[in-house]
């Protein structure tokens, strides 16, 4: 081989190491506190946030208020608070009613500094029990699987093809797995591993009933709407669902 594919080798190289080093920055780590850490089940809010993200959270934190009448369906397809939060000390629920200074949006809503640092905060937590990704890993996972593509690029610089260069057939066959690798990392959820099968646990464990009759308690409902999302709150709260703007969106990223 020549000095161009050497070059090209080793660029391979370095980009893999660069796809390994992300994989381990994205790999669930087991925690030590927080929910989970003992076998406990988190709280509806938590499992919304493995499983659809920040909106999920902020949504079933708004179906918990509603419940005590602390908020109600504005205008437009918006959310308005309607008296105080009640008696709770539920961060989430306390900092997405004091978002609602004036009627919002769910999406809105979901971004107001209050609600944002209290999913953040929730979020932190599930990271140490080992459920979801920390922010901090992911940002620096996705800087490594970002530069794994320039890495590639700079050895192919050498001269596909060229006499002293590595031949298209080596380039495509040394260098498609890294790019399929980079993709892969790059679509895994935030969730980790024991999230997911703990969200298909309790889904197994309770399935969404056929009919709202079914079920009288409160917090079972938030449990659906956690596990379940719009097909839920289709089933127990039809109206407000409607009309406060809370159906009709996809799972989100995590964000």
């Amino acid at each position: 081989m020549g000095t161009g594919t050497w070059w090209f080798v080793a660029a391979v190289c370095a980009a893999w190491a660069e796809v390994l080093a992300a994989a381990v920055l994205l790999r669930g780590r087991g925690g030590s506190g927080g929910p989970g850490a003992t076998g406990a089940v988190p709280g509806p809010e938590a499992l919304a946030l493995l499983r659809g993200g920040r909106r999920a959270a902020v949504t079933v934190a708004l179906v918990a208020l509603h419940q005590r009448g602390a908020v109600a369906a504005g205008r437009k397809h918006t959310v308005r608070a309607n008296g105080g939060p009640g008696r709770t000390r539920d961060p989430v629920q306390l900092g997405v009613h004091r978002s609602l200074r004036n009627a919002l949006a769910v999406p809105a809503l979901a971004l107001r500094p209050e609600a944002r640092r209290a999913v953040d905060g929730l979020r932190a937590e599930l990271g140490r029990a080992g459920l979801v990704r920390p922010p901090g890993r992911r940002r620096a996972a996705r800087l490594l699987l970002a530069a794994a593509p320039a890495t590639l690029a700079a050895g192919l610089l050498t001269g596909v093809g060229g006499p002293d260069g590595p031949g298209t057939a080596l380039a495509l066959a040394a260098g498609v797995p890294v790019l399929l690798a980079v993709l892969a990392l790059l679509r895994l959820p935030p969730a980790t591993r024991a999230a997911r099968r703990l969200l298909a646990e309790l889904r197994e464990r309770h399935p969404l009933p056929e009919h709202r009759r079914e079920v009288t308690d409160g917090r079972l409902v938030q449990l659906y709407v956690a596990l379940y999302g719009d097909p839920a709150l289709a089933l127990f709260l039809p109206r407000f669902s409607r009309d406060g703007g809370l159906l009709g969106h996809r799972a989100s990223d995590g964000r």
